[in-house]
């Protein structure tokens, strides 16, 4: 039950709302949900294939977070730039507890991976092995192989006077040598710096015995035999390293006459951006780490020591290993969608009634069938889309290829500017100009970040317009790996706003008045605004219950402060960052903040909005951050079908809202806790995936009580139950 406000209780002041207290800095915030990926690794009941599997998404999330993050942090303090975030730390403040956060999440990373996951992987037959380990004839075969495969592509790279250091590509692993010359000193006199081949294997194959899987590392290999590289030098140290790169676009946008060439300039650039983080192995010496860092111009908190291979990412050849299907995720089949039985084709579903997907529990296949359809039907006249990311072999961009092949009108707005996908998004943009699409690249200065597709047809009563609406990317692969909805509609006001939308992307027009979609940057914070504010209007008793990615902008959350303030129940179901503080006394007492991560990336946001017996819902392309609501364009828009609303309102939050294995729990002070366990175990994806039909209203779970416990038990990336929190804060 909602702790109703105070009665006579004055509204929350501007101030009050505006201290530092009441926020949580952004980037460690991330860093707390990188830890709870950390944790599906650490969990000894995630499959072991999985726990590797998570393993390397920490990894890849790592090397992300300090290409764009941490590097924006870095030019932040280079400019001199000391303003405080809402959270009250300055640049140079947040980069310092960035550092140590993370230097212990490497270190409890590679914990769990020489200990448990390697060791469990052995148990199997799967083992990497170092050289000098290894028996005569292996290492003799090793050197053979060296010799034929490896040694012609090497290049030895000298360090001193004449060559100056190397540039490094961004993300690359190389090796840094200590070489003595033919004088009787110990001491090495030369340095040289080799990179490991990135188009070879990292893994490579060692013959044994049957039944066993053995590998050694590339570096490693190439340390062992690094002296047929220098002829005449003795080598006296090899040592792996890896640096990252600053990597975020620098894009001009209004001083370009070409968009794709400028992009095509930038991603040139990608790896001549400042170094911003050095991985070295854990045998480098004192003396090399400080050459490197005086090189590569870095702090001593800047160089991460890696007491395994660096980079897991490069280990996950490992899980494709035949043999493994016992320790991995039970394999599944995607649900087919009801509303489709019966009906010859997919645009007569639609003019049935509106119908949600919910992937990657109901098929992804459903969406391919509406453009794939719409490509051959005859009937069908044009079909405009959005595509943020997907892939180079996706059928919904062949589809498109084949209608402007038809001779159909097709228009793709391709969004060149999505992070790490720019060069894949221009090879394909390119292939579908080829085919006669009409390829745009959306609105200056934003990024078009909205999902839509809307198909034209000729029917006996005149055009129609069939939409699909998503909070998801047209991306078949990551449909598998994601849980999103979409909504399929004909809905006169919808259709209306999508076409109005996809003239305001693709030529001049009056912003339009919007129907019944929300539109960023135009009016969609206004609408979220505009929904907070009606739950406190409620007789009785308002409620919010709001599920997305991110949680970032202030403003959002002062209005959500105010709300709870007022009364309003809210829960909020943020997979990543969260930058709101629960449990606030006067300000924050009524809302709770659940992170689920699990098997699937939970990407769906679902907004719910009750005022009395008054109920609003909204799927969304966005989430509640400055970037969705300033400097995108996004859509939400209503379900409003009585029996889809019921489907989100009674059947899939509550299920989030039950979890009770994979859910944390955020604590006033930043730490995120096990959801108590109350009888039977609860676990929203599985009970998602084994029953799509999802309990009624009248299981809908209790949410817990605020829980005033502090964190932190030694280990912070270990999974901590509440029972924990409550029992350390006891004894405090």
């Amino acid at each position: 039950m909602a702790v109703k406000s105070k009665p006579g209780r004055p509204k929350l002041k501007k101030k009050e709302l505006k201290k530092h207290e009441n926020f949580f800095n952004r980037e460690i915030s991330w860093l707390a949900f990188n830890g709870r990926v950390l944790e599906e690794a650490l969990d000894p009941e995630v499959p072991l294939v999985e726990r590797l599997k998570f393993l390397a998404i920490v990894s890849s999330n790592l090397d992300e977070y300090f290409m764009v993050r941490v590097a924006g942090l870095k030019q932040l303090v280079r400019a001199g730039v000391c303003e405080r975030g809402p959270d009250g730390l300055s640049p140079e403040e947040t980069l310092a507890r960035i550092a140590r956060i993370t230097h212990d999440m490497v270190a409890e990373q590679y914990r769990c991976l020489r200990e448990e996951v390697l060791l469990g992987l052995e148990a199997l037959g799967i083992r990497i092995r170092q050289v000098e380990d290894l028996t005569r004839v292996q290492r003799k075969a090793l050197l053979d192989h060296f010799c034929a495969n490896i040694l012609p592509i090497l290049t030895p790279l000298a360090v001193d006077p004449g060559h100056p250091f190397p540039h490094l590509i961004n993300k690359s692993l190389n090796l840094a040598i200590l070489l003595r010359s033919g004088g009787r000193g110990d001491q090495p006199d030369r340095f040289a710096v080799v990179q490991t081949p990135r188009m070879l294997s990292r893994l490579v194959p060692v013959a044994g015995r049957p039944g066993e899987r053995h590998f050694v590392c590339l570096e490693d290999l190439i340390s062992n035999f690094i002296d047929k590289l220098f002829p005449g030098m003795k080598p006296m140290g090899c040592f792996p390293f890896r640096v990252t790169r600053d990597s975020d676009l620098d894009l001009k946008e209004d001083e370009a006459d070409d968009l794709l060439e400028a992009i095509k300039e930038e991603l040139a650039k990608r790896d001549t951006g400042h170094v911003v983080r050095l991985e070295v192995g854990e045998h480098m010496t004192p003396d090399v780490i400080e050459r490197l860092t005086d090189y590569l111009e870095l702090t001593p908190d800047d160089v991460y020591r890696i007491e395994g291979p660096i980079n897991l990412c490069d280990l996950l050849s490992l899980t494709e290993l035949p043999g493994l299907e016992a320790h991995k995720d039970k394999p599944f089949t995607p649900a087919p969608i009801p509303a489709l039985a019966g009906k010859k084709d997919i645009f007569e579903a639609i003019r049935a009634g509106d119908f949600l997907v919910h992937h990657p529990y109901e098929t992804f296949s459903v969406v391919v069938d509406f453009v794939e359809t719409a490509a051959e039907d005859p009937a069908v006249l044009a079909i405009k889309q959005t595509l943020y990311r997907t892939s180079g072999d996706s059928p919904i961009v062949l589809a498109l290829q084949r209608a402007a092949e038809n001779g159909k009108q097709v228009a793709a707005l391709v969004e060149l500017k999505a992070r790490f996908d720019e060069e894949n998004n221009i090879v394909w943009a390119r292939r579908l100009e080829e085919a006669g699409v009409h390829v745009v690249y959306g609105l200056l200065g934003l990024k078009t970040h909205c999902k839509a597709c809307m198909v034209v047809r000729q029917e006996p009563d005149g055009l129609r317009r069939y939409v699909h609406l998503g909070t998801g990317n047209y991306h078949p692969k990551t449909a598998r790996l994601y849980t999103d909805l979409g909504l399929f509609t004909c809905d006169p006001d919808l259709a209306q706003d999508t076409g109005d939308l996809f003239n305001l992307l693709t030529g001049y027009s009056q912003i339009p008045v919007w129907k019944k979609l929300a539109v960023a940057p135009l009016d969609l914070y206004e609408k979220v605004i505009a929904r907070i504010k009606w739950t406190m209007g409620a007789k009785k008793s308002g409620r919010i219950i709001a599920k997305m990615n991110s949680l970032i902008d202030p403003a959002v959350i002062r209005a959500l402060y105010r709300a709870s303030s007022a009364g309003v129940k809210i829960d909020l179901i943020v997979r990543g960052m969260c930058c709101l503080v629960p449990g606030l006394p006067g300000i924050s007492e009524n809302i709770t903040v659940t992170s689920i991560v699990d098997r699937f990336l939970e990407h769906s946001r679902i907004f719910y909005f009750a005022r009395d017996s008054q109920e609003e819902v909204y799927l969304s392309s966005a989430d509640w951050m400055q970037r969705n609501l300033y400097r995108r364009v996004e859509t939400m828009f209503p379900v409003e079908s009585p029996p889809l609303k019921r489907r989100l309102i009674d059947e899939i939050l509550p299920v989030y809202l039950k979890d009770n294995v994979k859910a944390r729990v955020l604590l006033p002070d930043g730490t995120y806790v096990r959801r108590r366990t109350e009888g039977e175990r609860f676990r929203a994806q599985t009970a998602l995936l084994v029953r799509p039909e999802a309990p009624g209203p009248e299981a809908r779970p209790a949410i817990l009580p605020e829980a005033q416990a502090a964190g932190g038990d030694g280990s912070p990336f270990r999974p901590l139950t509440y029972e924990d929190a409550l029992k350390r804060t006891q004894n405090k």
